[in-house]
C-alpha cells in the first residue's frame, strides 16, 4: 500500500475525492488533517474562519480511523460546524458572549450522522451573534477586505480557503447561499423539514433548515445523504436538456447591473445549448412573502430567545436588540398567523410553476461581496424562496463587476432535491 503520510496538497481535494484517496490507500486521514491543519496556521490569522480547532483530537480521530479498517461515505474526511451546533467534545457559543464556554455534553443530529458516516469533526466554525445580523470576526478569503457574509461566515470561509473541504452551516433568511456565492463555492439549503435539526439553536423553527458549503456538487449531493442518514446516491444523468425558468423576481431591481448581466448571459449560454427556457414571472402577491417572513422570523425568534432576553439582555448586541428582537415584540399573533396563511397558500400555489419548469434559475446574490462589513447584504433577495420551502442551490459560475464571485442561484421543486441536483449538474458542465 503506497500511504503518503506526508504530502501538501491534499486539503485541496474535495471530500468525495478525500474518501476516495484513502478508501483506495493513496493517503490517510491523518495525512490529510494534517494538511488541513497546515493551511489553518498559514491562514487562520487572517480569515478568522474558527471558532474552536481542537487539532489534537481531529488527529487522534483520524488516526484511530485510519487503524479501524472502516470506511464510510464520507470515510476519513474532515468536516466543520457552525457554532449554533452542538458537539459533546467543543463549545458552542451560538456567537455570543452569554454562551461562553457551553458544552452541550452530546453530539446534534448533523454531527453524529457525519461521524458515524466516517467524518472527521475538525472544529466549530465562526456565526454571527445568534445566527443574526451583528457580524463575527470572519473575513473572506477570496478578498481580504470584503465579508465573508452571515451568518454561516465561518463555514463558507473555511471551506472556499481549503481549510476543509466540506463544512455545515444554517439558513433561515439566506445565511448558507449567500455567503457561498460571496466566497465562491457551492452552497445549498435543502428542502425545509427533511434534515433533522436536534441540537441545532432555533431562530425560527418555521424556516430553519441546515446548509451546506462544499467545493463540489458531488460534494453537496454526498453531503446532503449522509445527513439524512441513507445511503448516498450519485447524481442522475439527464437523459435531455431541462426546462429552465428564469425567474428574476421582485428583487431584481436591487441587483447590481453587472450580476444582471451576467446572469442574463449564463441564460442565453444554456439556452443555445438546448434548454428550454422560459421567463417565470411569480404571482404578484407573492412580493408579500418578504414581509411575511420578516414577521415570522422575528415573533418566533424573540420566544426562543426569552431566556437571554430577561436575564442578560445588556449582553445582547444593539444590532440585535434594535432589530430582529424589536420586530419579534411589536408582531401580534394576528400578524404572524396572517404571515403563515399567506406562506401555506403559496406553497401549495407553487405546485403550478413546476408543470412548466424543471428548474427556477437567477442571481444568488444581488452583487459581489461587499468591501467592510455588510454580512447580510442583498437579504430580501433570499425571503421567498425561504419561506416558500424550496431547495436551493449557488453554483459558483459568475462574476460581479470587479472580478469577484458571484452564485448562479437554482431552485428545485419541494422533495425535489435529487432532481434539483441533475439539473444543476447539467448546467455545471454547460457553463464551467
Amino acid at each position: 500500500m503506497n500511504v503518503v503520510q506526508k504530502e501538501t496538497g491534499l486539503n485541496r481535494l474535495t471530500a468525495s475525492e478525500t474518501a476516495r484517496a484513502i478508501a483506495a490507500g493513496r493517503t490517510t486521514s491523518e495525512a490529510v488533517v494534517r494538511s488541513c491543519l497546515e493551511r489553518i496556521g498559514e491562514r487562520e490569522g487572517a480569515v478568522a474562519a474558527w471558532a474552536h480547532v481542537d487539532a489534537d483530537a481531529a488527529i487522534a480521530a483520524a488516526r484511530a480511523f485510519d487503524r479501524s479498517g472502516k470506511g464510510g461515505p464520507l470515510g476519513g474526511v474532515p468536516f466543520g460546524v457552525k457554532d449554533i451546533i452542538d458537539t459533546a467534545d467543543l463549545p458552542t457559543e451560538w456567537g455570543t458572549p452569554i454562551h461562553r464556554g457551553r458544552q452541550a455534553g452530546r453530539d446534534a443530529a448533523c454531527v453524529a450522522l457525519s461521524r458515524k458516516a466516517g467524518g472527521i469533526l475538525f472544529g466549530k466554525t465562526v456565526t454571527t451573534e445568534f445566527a443574526n445580523l451583528h457580524v463575527g470576526p470572519t473575513r473572506n478569503p477570496r478578498d481580504l477586505e470584503r465579508t465573508p457574509g452571515g451568518s454561516s461566515s465561518g463555514s463558507a470561509a473555511a471551506v472556499a480557503d481549503d481549510m476543509v473541504p466540506i463544512a455545515i452551516g444554517t439558513q433561515t433568511t439566506g445565511s448558507t447561499v449567500r455567503p457561498s456565492s460571496f466566497c465562491g463555492i457551492f452552497g445549498y439549503r435543502p428542502t425545509y423539514g427533511e434534515h433533522r435539526l436536534h441540537g441545532v439553536m432555533e431562530a425560527s423553527g418555521s424556516l430553519d433548515t441546515l446548509g451546506i458549503c462544499a467545493r463540489s456538487l458531488e460534494d453537496v449531493a454526498l453531503y446532503r445523504d449522509v445527513l439524512l442518514g441513507v445511503p448516498p446516491e450519485l447524481i442522475a444523468m439527464l437523459d435531455r436538456p431541462p426546462r429552465i425558468g428564469f425567474c428574476r423576481t421582485h428583487i431584481w431591481p436591487q441587483v447590481d447591473a453587472a450580476v444582471q448581466r451576467a446572469v442574463e448571459d449564463a441564460v442565453g449560454r444554456l439556452a443555445r445549448a438546448g434548454a428550454e427556457v422560459r421567463e417565470i414571472e411569480m404571482p404578484a402577491d407573492f412580493e408579500a412573502l418578504t414581509d411575511a417572513h420578516r414577521w415570522i422570523s422575528s415573533f418566533e425568534f424573540v420566544r426562543n430567545l426569552t431566556f437571554e432576553i430577561e436575564t442578560r439582555f445588556e449582553e445582547i448586541s444593539d444590532t440585535l436588540r434594535g432589530g430582529r428582537i424589536a420586530d419579534g415584540f411589536s408582531c401580534t399573533l394576528e400578524r404572524y398567523v396572517a404571515c403563515l396563511k399567506l406562506a401555506e397558500n403559496c406553497r401549495a400555489r407553487m405546485a403550478t410553476v413546476w408543470d412548466e419548469v424543471d428548474v427556477l434559475v437567477g442571481a444568488a446574490a444581488t452583487g459581489e461581496a461587499p468591501v467592510g462589513w455588510d454580512a447580510f447584504a442583498g437579504a430580501d433577495l433570499y425571503k421567498m424562496w425561504t419561506v416558500l420551502h424550496v431547495p436551493a442551490l449557488t453554483m459558483p459560475l459568475l462574476e460581479g463587476g470587479n472580478g469577484r464571485p458571484v452564485g448562479l442561484h437554482l431552485v428545485g421543486a419541494r422533495h425535489e432535491d435529487r432532481a434539483l441536483f441533475a439539473h444543476a449538474d447539467w448546467v455545471w458542465r454547460t457553463l464551467s
